[in-house]
């Protein structure tokens, strides 16, 4: 995209930030909300409907069917305050249309499992958690084993509709109860040395444009590698057409005390010893605390455990990945077979998600260059440890196709770390994690805490080849730019 069609960043009105636990640290981007606009709710035959009235003119009627909630509200963690002076839940197309139409900002708003602003906008939050488009939530085609899936579903409540058709998906993330829109534009992932992010498994999407029209893009289509991984700026996604395989059975083995000697050596073997693996550490000098293995088994198998893993034992009880905390939120451990969508996520959809009271950054690093990074990572050690609550290593696949915001044009080993909740300390030691490891190739994931996101963003938009050709995707989607906010608006205009 040339320098003449660059996005001019918006300077909206913005309230002055608190300053109490869960607002960011100095020198990150404030994100505290203006004040909220007013409600007022009437009753029509057979339904009731909720109608927004803004100041300056807004929902006042026309047939625009929304509720509304307080617009000052947070993300998952309690780390971010939206800018939004308005949260919206649209409940037919026609609603949704009016919606992007009529609102000078406007931004999808998923789970609110993002640690960054990605989602964040001075205007409109629109939520699709009550969206009816006439069709089923989940249908799964018996032809092509494609499942059609509204965006604004968790990724727990899709596969159990998946795995009702004697369907899988190949993998997922830790957490089965983020948003498959969200996850899908961030580009999030779990584990597996073949097996690729979640935005890998998209062979469809529906969307509604800047101009409010419905857009279907397809795998093939020009637009479609760019429009995948797009950060939410694109338009409102309200239907995802994932991949499916034939389903099977998951065993998940935890083995604990692994040496940093056996990772230098072994690593290759390690990460190939199951369909999914992932290690856990505080990067201290003790090793690898805990490894998860996630065995592929067809139904009805049980698989055999392995009681030495190249120095580490098989766990005796179920474990957490955080010293401490109560394992019963994990998925079944101790190597008991059940379907995939029970044991590929960490984390049981029915429990609290992993500890919340937490910040995360995460770093994608080309797989070759793995040794260097986890030598960076055990120097960091005595300024990143006293931070962590825990890191976690993993592996993704290349994307069979190319995704041009996607971090796995080549096969990654994700450096994850949950931090204690400590803004400004973790503030301070992130720009040095990055120093070490964006040196080696490493892309921060759209989702999680960077310091190069907020403050050279320019730097992250250079790590993607086809970064200009996004950006012109962008203007001919958006044209007047209701869809940027946070980071994303920054990049663009970097």
């Amino acid at each position: 995209m040339s320098r003449s069609h660059r996005f001019v960043p918006f300077r909206g009105p913005r309230a002055a930030p608190d300053r109490g636990w869960g607002q960011p640290p100095s020198g990150w981007p404030s994100t505290a909300c203006p004040p909220s606009s007013t409600t007022w709710t009437s009753f029509w035959p057979s339904e009731r409907r909720s109608r927004r009235v803004r100041r300056g003119g807004g929902w006042q009627g026309g047939g625009v069917t929304t509720t509304a909630e307080p617009a000052r509200s947070g993300n998952w963690a309690g780390n971010l305050t939206y800018s939004s002076v308005e949260v919206v839940h649209p409940l037919t197309p026609d609603a949704l249309a009016d919606v992007v139409r009529r609102s000078r900002r406007v931004k999808a708003l998923g789970s609110r499992h993002s640690f960054g602003d990605v989602a964040d906008t001075t205007g409109t939050h629109v939520v699709l958690d009550r969206y009816d488009d006439g069709r089923p939530p989940v249908v799964v085609d018996p032809a092509t084993g494609v499942a059609s899936v509204a965006a604004g579903l968790r990724y727990g409540d899709v596969t159990r509709h998946v795995q009702a058709a004697g369907r899988a998906l190949a993998n997922l993330a830790s957490l089965p109860h983020i948003s498959v829109a969200g996850s899908v534009a961030t580009a999030t992932h779990g584990s597996g040395d073949a097996v690729g992010s979640l935005a890998s498994a998209v062979v469809g999407l529906e969307l509604v444009a800047g101009d409010g029209e419905r857009r279907l893009l397809r795998r093939g289509d020009a637009d479609f590698p760019g429009a995948v991984v797009a950060l939410g700026s694109l338009g409102v996604v309200t239907r995802v057409e994932l991949e499916t395989v034939p389903t099977f059975d998951v065993r998940q083995d935890v083995h604990v005390g692994l040496p940093w000697d056996a990772v230098t050596a072994y690593y290759d073997e390690l990460t190939a010893s199951a369909y999914s693996v992932s290690l856990f550490t505080d990067w201290g000098p003790d090793g690898v605390q805990q490894v998860w293995r996630k065995s592929r088994l067809a139904p009805g198998e049980t698989g055999t455990a392995r009681e030495e893993l190249f120095g580490a034992t098989p766990a005796a009880t179920m474990l957490h990945p955080l010293p401490g905390v109560d394992p019963r939120h994990c998925t079944p451990q101790l190597g008991e077979p059940g379907p995939w969508n029970e044991r590929l996520p960490h984390f049981r959809l029915d429990f609290t998600p992993s500890n919340g009271a937490e910040l995360q950054s995460e770093y994608l690093v080309p797989r070759a260059r793995a040794q260097e990074a986890f030598a960076a990572m055990r120097d960091l050690g005595p300024r990143v440890t006293p931070l962590l609550q825990v890191g976690e290593v993993r592996t993704v696949a290349a994307d069979a196709e190319p995704l041009w915001l996607s971090p796995f044009d080549g096969a990654a080993v994700g450096v994850h770390l949950t931090w204690k909740p400590l803004p400004d300390d973790v503030a301070r030691v992130l720009p040095d994690v990055e120093a070490a490891l964006l040196s080696l190739g490493a892309r921060p994931h759209w989702g999680k805490l960077s310091h190069a996101l907020v403050h050279d963003p320019g730097s992250v938009a250079a790590l993607y080849p086809r970064f200009d050709d996004f950006g012109d995707l962008v203007q001919r989607y958006d044209p007047d730019a209701r869809f940027l906010g946070g980071y994303v608006e920054r990049l663009l205009a970097s």
